[in-house]
């Protein structure tokens, strides 16, 4: 939407069949945005059927559509090393800041040639959020989940997200961007209880990316949050390669 302060998104939430809590997801990304970016230009407010938000624009094109071509080839092609630096960069700020993002996928990070944004930060945690919006953490897209995090919602039915999963997250990403698979073979039609007990069970897939960054997603996808590198660590592994 444009208006005289420039372009915002609107985001409307409303309760799903499946999930109610996307009624309140706007509020809440709302209200953790306002605590990250110290600005009065995030706005919110309550519909009849949940939470609005509007927030500044980001420009940029999805990880996901910028490595499109290397993936549709009999083997995937090596991936831009400044465009995953862009992508770790926004995720190393958003922990330096004291918050996991919770929800990290390609279609989240926008890049543009000076960098790239991180958004949709509705699961984020780190900070306080208004309890008339907050609500439990029952893990995000399958596709990129932890090991961890997977365990934790089939065991308890939620989970708490962690920078350490971020992490993961981000590997996972880089490597269905660049090759088309997801991290854990399963099904297509696989419901998300037996995709979790997938990731749980079964090994990643082979990290098959071309060049020095497979390397490094073999170290953010590792079974033990312990053994991962930080957002900030797989940076200096990228500065070091360009």
């Amino acid at each position: 939407m444009q208006t005289s302060e420039g372009r915002y998104a609107v985001k409307l939430g409303y309760p799903t069949p499946v999930h109610e809590w996307t009624a309140a997801a706007p509020a809440r990304e709302a209200a953790i945005l306002r605590q990250l970016a110290q600005k009065d230009n995030i706005y919110s407010g309550e519909w009849s059927e949940g939470t609005w938000s509007a927030q500044p624009w980001h420009d940029g094109s999805s990880l996901f559509e910028l490595w499109r071509p290397g993936r549709h080839h009999s083997y995937p092609r090596e991936p831009s090393r400044g465009q995953a630096l862009a992508c770790a960069t926004a995720l190393a700020d958003l922990h330096a800041a004291g918050w996991a993002h919770g929800d990290v996928q390609p279609n989240h990070f926008l890049i543009r040639p000076d960098g790239a944004s991180l958004i949709d930060l509705a699961l984020a945690h780190g900070g306080e959020v208004p309890e008339a919006y907050d609500f439990p953490y029952r893990g995000c897209l399958v596709h990129y989940e932890a090991p961890e995090i997977s365990h934790s919602i089939l065991a308890e039915g939620m989970a708490v997200p962690t920078m350490a999963a971020d992490v993961y997250g981000l590997g996972a990403s880089w490597f269905l961007s660049a090759t088309g698979w997801r991290h854990v073979s399963y099904p297509d039609d696989a419901d998300r209880k037996d995709q979790r007990r997938a990731i749980v069970d079964k090994p990643h897939r082979p990290i098959n990316v071309p060049g020095p960054l497979g390397e490094v997603i073999e170290e953010m996808m590792r079974r033990t949050s312990a053994d991962r590198p930080t957002a900030a660590e797989v940076c200096a592994a990228i500065r070091d390669m360009l």
